[in-house]
């Protein structure tokens, strides 16, 4: 993912949803909890192209 993919995805979201979003990212700990999650990990497997047997 490179700098136009982030900005195309911020540009998908209302003004109150990007300020929460780089609220979150801005916060070390919240960012470390939010990527610890099942879903989170999933998610980073399923975009880095990583198979669930993988």
């Amino acid at each position: 993912m490179d700098k136009r993919d982030v900005n195309r995805l911020f540009g998908n979201l209302s003004p109150d949803q990007q300020k929460q979003v780089k609220g979150i990212l801005a916060d070390k700990n919240k960012t470390e909890e939010i990527l610890r999650t099942p879903e989170a990990q999933a998610l980073l497997k399923k975009l880095m192209g990583e198979n669930k047997n993988g």
